[in-house]
């Protein structure tokens, strides 16, 4: 049986250390000129869902995406974590992150969603492999985030609420990997099994 979120998704920017320092630079132009104090997040609507083994359809003008291999929370009772689940938060390449368009991050399917909730542990102590066609793409060493889990819960907690059953993406690293329509992405970690999808071509 494939898992669903019952509550919303969100999704986490700048919460790698090598994303952060690779638009470090950019964060004192206009219109911020400055970091960003609180986390920055996004919505990834359940039209974008897609379960485990799904295959994801690509619009033909598409010639890549984005491959956003993470590990989500699961908000449990009283705002803990439940658990953690695979994702692949799909994106169309766009050159900033700090405000992400909609029409570059929710089209639909382009969320990949792992077939279970492990429940409790310790995110900082993952390591993601990323493999197109077989071929090793990308590690994520979640050792490497901004803010940890349980700071960012709090972090957020501060300004919105998170409700059991929401799901809180931990973000994605810096040099992501692409893929095009044909492709079988696979991401694994050790005690979150695989999260696999293959990008189909829209039928027009």
């Amino acid at each position: 049986m494939s898992y669903l979120p019952r509550g919303t998704v969100y999704g986490t920017l700048l919460n790698f250390r090598a994303e952060w320092d690779a638009l470090r630079t950019q964060m004192d132009a206009p219109p911020y000129k400055a970091p960003p104090r609180a986390p920055v997040l996004y919505v990834k609507p359940a039209n974008t869902w897609s379960v485990h083994g799904a295959t994801i359809p690509v619009r033909a003008h598409v010639p890549q995406v984005e491959v956003g291999a993470t590990i989500a929370v699961v908000v449990g009772a009283a705002g803990q974590v439940a658990g953690h689940v695979l994702m692949n938060d799909l994106s169309l390449p766009h050159a900033s992150f700090f405000r992400p368009p909609v029409k570059f991050k929710c089209l639909d399917g382009f969320l990949g969603i792992g077939a279970q909730v492990i429940p409790g542990g310790d995110a900082t102590g993952f390591t993601l492999e990323v493999r197109i066609n077989g071929e090793l793409k990308q590690t994520v060493n979640f050792a490497q985030l901004v803010r940890p889990a349980p700071q960012l819960l709090a972090d957020v907690n501060e300004f919105m609420t998170l409700h059991e059953g929401d799901v809180l993406m931990l973000g994605c690293d810096h040099g992501r990997p692409l893929a095009r329509a044909g492709d079988r992405i696979d991401i694994s970690a050790p005690g979150l099994g695989t999260l696999t999808h293959t990008l189909v071509q829209e039928a027009t």
